[in-house]
């Protein structure tokens, strides 16, 4: 047998050509063509340079990336604008050789990207999404017929990227996902806050100006001036009030008075009409007490004479207290009246035993009476 030094020369090789390979696992030399030995290459061990494929996809693309012929596949996608979806296939497992790399470069933004495997069992730490300008890298591994990613740049939401374009409080609240409230930003020193919703605060101290407190549980208060509040419905025990305004009060238990207080109208609830004609001529006084300067004329001994009030304080069974207070023959007239919407018949009898001309002064106070 001639050894190689001895055999002719071959300068033009066929891939049918034939090579000697010694076997371990048949324990003998055997031979092989170039071209299976090429396959091997191939499918074993990719080349060391760089393989660029430059796309120009539109919407809804599926392009595959092609079987290796290098140990890095460089996908650039340069589409016209963003794209709302997109698949990049994989080649095909069993023409992956171990340790290849496919990098993923797009110039606009891919809203939802699919990696599709083609025959590989995983892919580990996929994206979903490329933002403008970003890029994903993943390379193959034979043993688990799996792809891992390498490189991810971060993929921020358009929200996000606003923000950090242009950090202003409006796009702060664009980027969250649980805000609450709207308005500017507010830091901890000197805030100042507009119309905000305060739910259980805990505060230790302070100064509040004008708060809208709804439905407060507020405890035991130490101190504070309410003279200015607006309160409804508000459920006091044992208040000391002080001196007290209102336009009603409505109590379920006594009004009691201690010393030397009294209960009554204050200046400006009354008034004060003077009767003509006669004392049995109509007088118009629409006030809650006053008094009634009736005519002099004639009053028999023993009769009575009636007269109507036309009040607008007056209601239908009111009450009308009255007294004689100045003006002729004290303990001479009995006085009494009917109530009715808007007026009172007042009644003025001369229980003396003689007829009696006097302008008497009668005072009146409406109190306030129900049936039921």
């Amino acid at each position: 047998m001639p050894t190689i030094n001895q055999l002719p020369v071959l300068n033009v090789i066929s891939s049918g050509d034939q090579l000697p390979v010694y076997s371990p696992n048949n324990g003998d030399a055997r031979r092989t063509s170039i071209g299976s030995l090429l396959t091997f290459f191939q499918q074993s061990f990719a080349s060391p340079t760089l393989s660029v494929n430059l796309f120009v996809p539109g919407n809804g693309f599926n392009i595959t990336v092609p079987t290796p012929v290098s140990n890095d596949q460089w996908m650039l996608l340069q589409p016209a604008g963003t794209l709302a979806t997109g698949t990049i296939t994989l080649p095909l497992n069993t023409d992956v050789p171990d340790g290849t790399t496919v990098l993923i470069t797009t110039t606009q933004e891919i809203t939802s990207l699919t990696i599709a495997l083609n025959g590989a069992t995983a892919i580990y730490g996929a994206v979903t999404s490329l933002a403008a300008g970003t890029a994903t890298a993943i390379r193959f591994y034979q043993p688990t017929n799996s792809w891992y990613q390498i490189i991810a740049n971060t993929v921020y939401a358009a929200g996000i990227q606003t923000f950090l374009a242009t950090p202003s409080s409006a796009n702060l609240r664009t980027a969250m996902t649980d805000e609450t409230g709207t308005g500017l930003l507010v830091f901890a020193t000197s805030p100042t806050l507009t119309t905000p919703i305060i739910t259980n605060p805990t505060v230790s101290t302070g100064t509040f100006t004008s708060p809208a407190l709804v439905t407060p549980a507020l405890g035991t208060v130490a101190s504070g001036v309410i003279s200015a509040c607006t309160s409804t419905s508000m459920v006091m025990v044992t208040p000391v009030i002080g001196a007290a305004t209102g336009t009603s009060l409505s109590t379920t238990g006594n009004q009691v008075i201690t010393g030397t207080g009294k209960q009554g109208y204050a200046t400006g609830a009354g008034g004060v009409v003077t009767q003509l004609t006669s004392k049995a001529t109509a007088v118009t006084l629409s006030k809650s007490t006053g008094q009634i300067t009736l005519n002099a004329a004639a009053l028999a001994a023993s009769t009575t004479v009636s007269f109507t009030l036309t009040n607008t304080v007056i209601e239908a069974g009111d009450i009308l207290v009255m007294n004689h207070i100045s003006g002729g023959t004290a303990g001479s007239y009995l006085l009494n009246a009917q109530s009715v919407a808007g007026s009172a018949s007042i009644n003025v009898r001369n229980i003396s035993l003689g007829s009696l001309s006097e302008a008497i002064v009668i005072a009146f106070a409406v109190i306030k009476a129900v049936s039921a």
